[in-house]
């Protein structure tokens, strides 16, 4: 197929490293389940609750080591994918076969030889790392150093053209050091005012506002926490953000980022804000308008150090494909992240298995191409199957996709992400992650009615978990996305039963190694969303159809300059 991408395989890096920061063993083999298990596994063309659990068990299993990128676990995982793809009857659209191999890098910062210091008129401040403030650099150097950089405050740090928004308008930020509010205007005001009410958009996420920084060309960016509108406390910033930091490896070794990019708590932001003669509380609500422009914190400027070690690793993603007959260059994508975090506790059970988040995703879509690659029509247009790597690590895999794709975006009809299916039983309802995106809705609405179901729109869309999964890398292209969750408004017990099942999970195993595969589970509600999505995939690869992000989104003009055929 001409439209899929080929090329010589890249050469392995050395130096593999666990996402989760320790060393990865190089020669030792996981144990546990036999291999003749993955050898003698038997599953069917039709979409079943029994194949799903095959395939949950298998992946969600000792044997995988919590399939942690870079250690003899994820390579595991990897291969089996290969051959899970190659037995259902996949053509191979990787670069290496059924592989594209994604380079990460690894960045550690010694928070003992680095520095975040703020001359105030009252003297400097050290901020302390870890309790006032958390830096880091995307500059691959060993040693970054700003001196003496203005802070100055750009509101929500916000372009966005089709609210008519500039939070940076009127002012040169070159050389300073920007302090940024977290979330979006929405959020603050809780109605449909400005941008999408309190539903979060992509302005809300620290990436774009690190990302707007950088492209103002600014020295550093420091973005204000706070518990609710960042959706997470600071023990969370301070957990996360320290420690070996994955990253994919920019072209240009990160000269295009800030020299430095970070959080700073509430407190801290209060305190100096007051140095400077300003109250914090007020200038964030004269954030709260088009009309806000950036202003100096006067008398504030801030120097730093930053002493950074890196070693690099490859994964991969895993990509298979069922050719179409009459548009075989024009793609349906079904993905899924393959990894979990690998060995990264102490104790008796030290695996983090990721039975939930996410083998569930991964067996979905292998259950989803294994009846596709064996229906006795084929479709008119192709369906491309993508298992990506280090989503854990912040969706580096999908984002290496997006920036490198096998198969070209614009011909990219849709996509569907699915990412941690709960086995809380039948239910009566799917949950729209990002709800009133795109036209795909449009079409899972009717698929979903035809199965009995209804949709529910995400109740934390402030939390913007829309945009924390892999189907934001390819939105952020511009090619449309639908990420369609587990129900809670379970056949038996209703919400209530539904509710308690995703709060005992997210309390109790969620990222942690409780996270494990129970033979006990009742996989009937799973196989139905599966179901669902199927054939909401099916629909638009036997048709012409090219749904796009509904109007107002800040995806809509990207596809539009995507497909400008399609205007």
């Amino acid at each position: 197929m001409t439209a899929l991408k080929t090329a010589a395989p890249l050469a392995a890096l050395a130096f593999l490293i666990s996402a989760c920061g320790g060393d990865a063993p190089e020669t030792e083999e996981p144990t546990g389940v036999p291999a003749a298990k993955f050898e003698t596994i038997e599953t069917t063309p039709e979409l079943s609750a029994a194949d799903l659990r095959a395939r949950i068990e298998i992946l969600a299993s000792d044997s995988f080591e919590g399939r942690a990128p870079g250690t003899a676990g994820g390579r595991k995982t990897v291969e089996w994918l290969e051959a899970e793809y190659e037995r259902i009857g996949l053509s191979p659209a990787g670069v290496d076969g059924y592989r594209q191999a994604v380079p990460l890098l690894s960045a550690t910062l010694d928070a003992r030889r680095s520095s975040l210091k703020v001359a105030t008129p009252d003297g400097e401040r050290t901020l302390e790392y870890g309790p006032q403030a958390v830096y880091w650099t995307k500059r691959v150097q060993e040693t970054v150093a700003v001196d003496t950089s203005d802070l100055v405050f750009v509101g929500y740090g916000v372009v966005a053209p089709e609210y008519q928004w500039n939070d940076y308008k009127g002012l040169d930020v070159a050389g300073k050091t920007v302090v940024i509010l977290v979330n979006d205007p929405g959020y603050a005001v809780k109605e449909d005012v400005f941008f999408n009410g309190e539903a979060m958009t992509y302005y809300g996420r620290w990436t774009y506002k690190y990302e707007e920084a950088a492209r103002q060309g600014a020295a550093g960016a420091l973005i204000v926490h706070e518990t609710a509108p960042a959706a997470y406390p600071w023990s969370v910033v301070e957990g996360s953000w320290t420690g070996p930091q994955l990253d994919l490896e920019a072209p240009d070794g990160g000269a295009s980022r800030a020299a430095f990019e970070g959080w700073i708590s509430l407190e801290t932001a209060e305190a100096l804000f007051a140095a400077a003669g300003k109250d914090f509380a007020a200038e964030k609500k004269a954030a709260l308008t088009p009309a806000f422009t950036p202003a100096p914190l006067e008398g504030l400027s801030v120097s730093a150090e930053l002493s950074t070690s890196f070693s690099r690793q490859t994964s991969h993603n895993v990509a298979g494909y069922v050719a179409g007959t009459d548009a075989p260059d024009e793609f349906v994508l079904y993905m899924a992240h393959w990894d979990h975090l690998g060995r990264s506790f102490a104790g008796d059970d030290t695996i983090s298995n990721g039975a939930v988040d996410n083998a569930t995703g991964t067996a979905a879509i292998l259950e989803i191409a294994e009846s596709f690659a064996n229906l006795g029509v084929k479709p008119k247009r192709s369906i491309i199957f993508l298992a990506v790597t280090a989503e854990e690590s912040g969706l580096l895999g999908s984002a290496y996709y997006a920036e490198d794709p096998l198969v070209p975006l614009a011909d990219t009809v849709a996509g569907f992400n699915i990412d941690a299916m709960l086995p809380v039983g039948p239910t009566k309802d799917m949950i729209v992650i990002g709800s009133g995106a795109s036209e795909l809705e449009d079409l899972l609405t009717i698929v979903a009615k035809s199965k009995g179901k209804y949709l529910r729109p995400d109740a934390n869309s402030e939390k913007g978990y829309f945009y924390r999964s892999d189907h934001i890398s390819l939105a952020k292209k511009g090619v449309p996305m639908l990420y369609a969750d587990t129900g809670i408004d379970a056949v038996q017990g209703g919400e209530a039963a539904g509710r308690a099942f995703a709060d005992a999970y997210t309390a109790e195993r969620y990222h942690k190694p409780a996270d494990e595969y129970d033979e006990n589970w009742n996989l009937d509600g799973m196989i139905n969303d599966v179901e669902v999505l199927y054939e909401t995939g099916r629909r638009l690869a036997f048709s012409s159809q090219w749904p796009n992000w509904y109007e107002g989104s800040e995806f809509r003009a990207l596809r539009d300059a995507q497909r400008p055929e399609a205007e």
